[in-house]
């Protein structure tokens, strides 16, 4: 750690690196969201691929290795793979996946190819160009740096000011074309701003794991948020965090490559996204299904004392009610603290107002069954409404007006002629 801070606050160099590698971040970030909504992140992952080509062809043909003139080729022959992926999968009866595994392979291939050729050559200012496959920051000079902040700067200014733009053409085209946005340009545009973010990060993060830096903080940031606003900000921020912490882990040893640093920081981040995230994370969506499961068992226990109208034990609930016997307790406990049922020679029955909560309960199975065939009847409100009722939660005021509608329908004799609650016999009426 020491040795982490000392770099930080005294090497220019490291100061230059980790700058850049945030602005990265967030670049890729905030292109990453869009492309995630598009369905376009493995093209990311082809144009990474099929910068190596563009790299070594622009050094045989220099002679040198000039950072400017090399992320020239790789943008070309990312643009080439972009464009040529677009044009298989819409001039041929190959999907895009195919296309995006065909461009891929063959540029990578020719990459690796051509790179042979470049190692095996007697240029002698060759060193380093083996670093674009899994990305060197250490190696950069304050220019390269330099070269990749400012162009990542552009890219987030230029995706600033057509949000609105990118925005519509991304969830509604047709859209868009309506009202006069010149969609096919912007396609192109936002295919080139992609290409170019792919092309600046390839000499920190390397050509294999660049793609990585499109999807991972898009899909984290997407666990956080249902706002497109929102999803790019976080998403940019993932970016930058990881960004950050890769390079200052790949300072610790030698030859370190930071690619793969940043990816595993990205990655812990989508980890702790997946799990702890308060809508979409497993965690809460664990438990919101207990919850509605021991919701389900509460109105469960409720209707069956109801109906036996007479104490039971425990065993004989468990019997009826599916669920596991310390779940089945939990409920138990949970109904007598509302007051709803007691105990009495150690079995179960109702209370007065857990009587009333039954009846009640069962107004709203009723309700549910007819609202099922005459979806017209309510309003979509009211509909809500009935469908996230729970035994707790349950609006007696908008159970009445809801009744009351059903009421006043012609049919209704003929409705509760075939609205039979699951263990009764019989019909209900209103």
């Amino acid at each position: 750690m020491e040795k982490i801070w000392t770099s930080i606050l005294t090497d220019a160099n490291t100061q230059w690196v980790l700058l850049g590698t945030l602005l990265l971040g967030v670049a890729s970030g905030v292109l990453g969201s869009f492309a995630l909504l598009r369905k376009q992140s493995l093209i990311g992952d082809a144009v990474a691929h099929a910068a190596l080509p563009g790299i070594c062809l622009a050094f045989l043909f220099m002679g040198e290795k000039h950072m400017l003139g090399l992320l020239v080729g790789a943008a070309l022959t990312g643009l080439l793979a972009s464009y040529s992926i677009q044009f298989i999968s819409g001039h041929s009866r190959l999907k895009e996946d195919t296309a995006i595994g065909l461009v891929l392979s063959v540029f990578f291939g020719l990459g690796i190819v051509l790179l042979t050729k470049v190692i095996q050559s007697s240029s002698g200012n060759k060193s380093g160009l083996d670093d674009f496959i899994f990305g060197q920051a250490a190696s950069m000079i304050a220019k390269d740096v330099q070269l990749m902040a400012g162009t990542a700067v552009v890219l987030i200014i230029v995706t600033f000011f057509l949000f609105k733009e990118f925005k519509v053409s991304t969830f509604d085209p047709q859209f868009a074309q309506g009202i006069g946005l010149p969609v096919g340009f912007l396609n192109f545009l936002f295919s080139t701003l992609l290409v170019i973010t792919v092309v600046i990060g390839i000499q920190a993060v390397g050509v294999i794991l660049m793609s990585a830096m499109l999807i991972i903080p898009a899909i984290s940031a997407r666990y956080w948020t249902d706002s497109l606003g929102w999803m790019v900000i976080i998403s940019g921020t993932v970016g930058a965090i990881s960004g950050v912490i890769g390079t200052l882990i790949s300072t610790l040893g030698r030859s370190l490559a930071t690619g793969p640093f940043i990816v595993l920081t990205s990655t812990t981040i989508f980890l702790v996204s997946i799990l702890f995230a308060p809508k979409r994370g497993l965690l809460a969506k664990w438990w919101r299904r207990k919850i509605n499961d021991w919701q389900l068992a509460a109105a469960k226990v409720l209707m069956i004392l109801l109906e036996q109208n007479k104490p039971l034990p425990f065993t004989k609930l468990s019997e009826h009610v599916r669920t596991a016997s310390w779940e089945l307790y939990f409920v138990l406990k949970k109904l007598e603290r509302h007051g709803w049922i007691e105990t009495k020679n150690e079995a179960y029955q109702l209370t007065d107002e857990g009587k009333a909560k039954g009846e009640q309960w069962q107004t709203i199975e009723r309700l549910r069954v007819f609202a099922e065939m005459y979806p017209q009847t309510l309003s979509v409100k009211e509909s809500q409404l009935l469908d996230q009722a729970t035994i707790e939660t349950v609006n007696e005021q908008a159970v009445r007006q809801m009744e009351k509608k059903f009421r006043q329908k012609e049919a209704f004799p003929y409705v509760t002629k075939y609205a039979y609650y699951s263990k009764g016999e019989g019909s209900y009426e209103l």
